[in-house]
C-alpha cells in the first residue's frame, strides 16, 4: 500500500494540492486495504487517516495499519467534523475531492464544517488513473480470479441442457464458481438464449435454452475484491446456418484486436481493428457498444477501449493494464454472438489471461 499513496501524493503535488478526501469504495480499499462498506480516507503529504464507524474499529486496524483512525460518532463526530479537525491539525487550507464520487449533500456538508479554513477543491480520475497500472498483488489476484471463471465455464458448459432456463444456467455458473473460491460472482451473471442473445446486457429469465440457438454467457468470479470477465457463445445441438460465418466473423474480430495490444497504442485504434472488420463484414450496424473495459477492483473501469469522435483521440495503452476485448453482433430477429477474454498490456506486446475454450 506504501507505493499506491506515494503514487497518489507525487499526484497531488502535481496539482498543487496538500491533501485529498476519498470516498469511493474501489479508491479507498485501493489506497489502503479497506474493505468495509463505509469510510473516508484522508491522505495528506505526510499523514494518512482512516475515518470510519464503531462498526470497522478491528476491521480497519487490521487491514489498513498505516493509516489512523479518526472514528466517526453519530451525532457528535460526523465525517465532516474530522475532516475540518484533520485540516487543523495539518495546516491544510487546500483540500481535494473525488467530484465524480461526492454527493452534493454531502459537499455542502463537508463545505459548511471547513467554512472559510479550507477550499474544497474537486479532482477527477485521481485514483482511478493510479488503478489503470496494475501491480504484481493486484495482478495475482486477477488471474486467480480468471483462471476460476475459466474452469467454472468448462466444467457447466458441458452440463447444459436443451431444457434448463437461463436462469437455472446463471445459477449452476454462479454456485460453481462460489464452490471454488470466489466471494462472489464480478456481476449478475448473464445467459441470453435466442433472440435474447440479441441483448447484450440480458437479464436471464425463464426462457428455455432450447437447441440449434445461441446462448451468450457473460460471467466473472470475484477473488479478493477483483473480477473477471468471460463471455462465450454457446450452441446445444446443431446451430443454425447463420452461426458459423457470423461466429467466425466475431472471433477473427477479436483476434485482430488481441494482436494489435501493445504499449503505446491508442484504445481508440485497438477498437477500429475488430469494428473495421465487422463493419466489412457487412454487420457495422449490430456492434454497439464499446469493444473493451479496463477490470480491477470495478468491473468496469480504465482504460475504455473504445470509438472516438472524429478528430479527437483516446489515451494510449501501457503496460500493466488490464483489459477485457469483446466484439460483438446482435441481429434483432435471430440473436447475438459475442466473445469476450481479458487481456494484459506487457512490456512488449501482451498476455491474454482467459483461456476457457471457444467454439473452433
Amino acid at each position: 500500500m506504501h507505493q499506491r499513496v506515494d503514487r497518489l501524493r507525487a499526484a497531488l503535488a502535481e496539482q498543487d494540492l496538500p491533501a485529498v478526501l476519498v470516498g469511493a469504495p474501489s479508491n479507498r480499499r485501493y489506497l489502503s486495504g479497506f474493505s468495509g462498506s463505509y469510510g473516508w480516507l484522508v491522505v495528506a503529504n505526510t499523514d494518512a487517516f482512516i475515518l470510519t464507524d464503531s462498526r470497522y474499529r478491528l476491521q480497519s486496524a487490521n487491514e489498513s495499519p498505516d493509516f489512523s483512525l479518526r472514528e466517526i460518532v453519530n451525532p457528535g463526530r460526523a465525517m465532516p467534523d474530522l475532516v475540518k479537525e484533520i485540516c487543523g491539525e495539518l495546516g491544510i487550507n487546500r483540500l481535494g475531492f473525488e467530484a465524480s464520487h461526492m454527493s452534493v449533500a454531502e459537499h455542502s456538508r463537508v463545505a459548511a464544517a471547513l467554512g472559510d479554513a479550507a477550499e474544497l477543491v474537486p479532482t477527477e480520475g485521481l485514483v482511478e488513473g493510479l488503478r489503470e497500472i496494475k501491480d504484481a498483488v493486484e495482478l495475482a489476484a486477477l488471474r486467480q480470479a480468471i483462471a476460476i471463471t475459466d474452469e467454472v465455464f468448462e466444467a457447466v458448459a458441458p452440463q447444459l441442457r436443451p431444457d434448463h432456463t437461463e436462469s437455472e444456467a446463471a445459477w449452476m455458473i454462479e454456485k460453481a464458481m462460489r464452490e471454488r473460491g470466489a466471494s462472489s460472482a464480478s456481476f449478475s451473471i448473464i445467459v441470453g438464449a435466442g433472440l435474447n442473445a440479441a441483448r447484450p446486457h440480458h437479464h436471464p429469465g425463464d426462457e428455455p435454452l432450447g437447441e440449434g440457438r445461441t446462448i451468450v454467457i457473460d460471467m466473472g468470479a470475484l477473488v479478493d475484491g477483483y473480477h473477471a470477465d468471460l463471455t462465450r457463445t454457446v450452441v446445444l445441438g446443431e446451430p443454425d446456418s447463420r452461426f458459423r460465418a457470423i461466429y467466425d466473423i466475431v472471433l477473427e474480430a477479436e483476434k485482430k484486436a488481441i494482436a494489435g495490444i501493445r504499449p503505446g497504442i491508442f484504445a481508440h485504434e485497438v477498437d477500429a481493428l475488430a469494428r473495421d472488420h465487422i463493419a466489412a463484414a457487412g454487420y457495422g450496424d449490430c456492434f454497439g457498444h464499446g469493444l473493451g473495459h479496463g477490470v480491477g477492483l470495478d468491473i468496469h473501469e480504465g482504460p475504455s477501449i473504445r470509438w472516438v469522435q472524429p478528430g479527437a483521440t483516446s489515451q494510449p495503452l501501457q503496460a500493466g493494464m488490464v483489459t477485457t476485448i469483446e466484439p460483438g453482433i446482435y441481429i434483432p430477429d435471430w440473436g447475438g454472438i459475442r466473445i469476450e477474454d481479458v487481456v494484459l498490456v506487457t512490456e512488449n506486446g501482451h498476455e491474454v489471461l482467459s483461456k476457457a475454450v471457444k467454439l473452433r
